[in-house]
Order: structure tokens, then C-alpha cells, then sequence
């Protein structure tokens, strides 16, 4: 009964997931969702910078502390093994769901494309960052990045073996071809509002945080191979100056 515990609290918490990965298409392209980024008549304010921030921080400081070992460490003395990577991708959907929920709208336009051609470029643009994203994750393990695979081999009574260090199809262009994704999402838009502005370049920020500290993991794991995976392939931006 445990197994099926687990796998079925592994289920739930990957639909969760999804859902929450198909609003934040949505949200941050104001289509298809009853609340996007850009909802609403609201204009500056500075209860409205202070809550977004707070929704912004409180995901990143989620993302970033449970997935450091010693966080894992420590959390796996209090819930199973096999259901911490669900947990963590379950807490990361209910914080970004929070977000969408609480979000206060900053509707003064930064820039608004009006050339035919510009607006068609951009919104191409948009969507491929979101297929980026997504198929990134298939390129690796997208099972075992939220939590499928663990319950799964433990509802089959097998052990779960780390996926091991491999560099397929885009990851040989970017280190981080997920993040890459996400940042062409966030600022590809026709219409920048002053809201999307500050939620694109507070989630950029994290991401140059977040890469440092997930390197930092990942040369830990895989020493010499990682980092001479970061001496010949770029962080982000493919095509450039190889990673020193």
C-alpha cells in the first residue's frame, strides 16, 4: 500500500505540474487563461511591486533550497526517498500557482510592436521558447526531473539509479537549454508591460543565480567531466565564445 501511496501521490503531484506548466504559457502570454500577467487595469504602485516581488522571491528561494543536497539530506530524515523530487516539483507548481492567483498587474506598455512582420517574429519567438523548454526536458529525462520515474521504479520494487551526466541534442549547443527556453518565453512578447518587464528581468536574475548554484551541484557530481563540459560549450547562448 505504501508503493501505491507513493506512485499515486507522484501522479497527482506530476498533473499538478502540468496544469501549472500549461498556465504559465498562458499567463505569460495573456491568452487562453481567465488570469494572465497582464490582466486587469492595474497600473504601478508600490504595494504592487512589493507583493509581485515577494511572489517572485518566495518561488525562487523554494526552487533553489530544496533542491540543494544538503536541504535534500535533510528532508529525506522526514519524508520517503522515492517522493522527494515530487514533493519538490509539487511545491514549485503550488508556489507558481500562488503567483498566478496573487499577481498584480503593471499595465503601462514599455514597448508595443505594431509592424505586421515584428509582432508574427515575436510571437514565433514566444512559442518556441515554451517548445524549448519542454523539449529539453524529454532530451534528458523528463520523467525523472518530476518525480515519475522514482515512484514509479518504487511501486515496481526497483532501485532508482541516477540518470548519469549526458550531453544530447541541444545540451551540446547550451549548458542550460531549459533555462534558455524559459528566458526567450519571458521576454519574446509584441507587448511588454511595465508587470511582464519586472517578472522577465526578476526571473532572469534568478536564472544567473540559479545556474551558479546548480553548477556548483553538478561539478560536484561529475567533477572533471562537468567542467570540461563547461570549458567547450556556452551557458546560454549558443553559437558564442565557449564557457572559460
Amino acid at each position: 500500500m505504501d508503493r501505491v501511496a507513493a506512485f499515486l501521490y507522484g501522479l497527482i503531484a506530476y498533473l499538478i505540474f502540468f496544469g501549472t506548466f500549461l498556465y504559465a504559457i498562458g499567463f505569460v502570454g495573456n491568452a487562453f487563461v481567465p488570469k494572465s500577467i497582464d490582466s486587469g487595469e492595474g497600473v504601478f504602485s508600490l504595494p504592487a511591486l512589493v507583493i509581485d516581488a515577494l511572489l517572485l522571491g518566495l518561488f525562487a528561494i523554494q526552487h533553489s533550497v530544496m533542491a540543494r543536497q544538503w536541504f535534500k539530506r535533510l528532508w529525506t530524515r522526514i519524508i520517503p526517498t522515492p517522493i522527494e523530487r515530487s514533493t519538490y516539483v509539487l511545491m514549485a507548481s503550488l508556489c507558481l500557482d500562488l503567483l498566478y492567483w496573487q499577481w498584480r498587474s503593471m499595465t503601462e506598455v514599455v514597448w508595443d510592436a505594431q509592424n505586421s512582420a515584428g509582432h508574427t517574429a515575436l510571437v514565433a519567438l514566444y512559442w518556441a521558447g515554451w517548445l524549448t523548454v519542454l523539449g529539453s526536458t524529454f532530451m534528458v529525462s523528463h520523467f525523472d526531473l518530476f518525480g515519475l520515474r522514482q515512484v514509479g521504479l518504487y511501486f515496481k520494487r526497483k532501485e532508482h539509479a541516477p540518470i548519469g551526466f549526458k550531453t544530447p541534442m541541444l545540451y551540446k549547443q547550451v549548458r542550460h537549454p531549459i533555462y534558455l527556453g524559459f528566458l526567450i518565453a519571458f521576454w519574446a512578447t509584441p507587448k511588454m508591460t511595465l508587470g511582464h518587464l519586472v517578472f522577465a528581468m526578476a526571473t532572469t536574475g534568478y536564472i544567473l543565480v540559479a545556474i551558479q548554484l546548480e553548477e556548483h551541484d553538478l561539478i560536484a557530481f561529475f567533477g572533471d567531466a562537468y567542467r570540461q563540459y563547461r570549458q567547450r560549450t556556452p551557458m546560454l547562448l549558443p553559437f558564442m565564445k565557449k564557457a572559460k
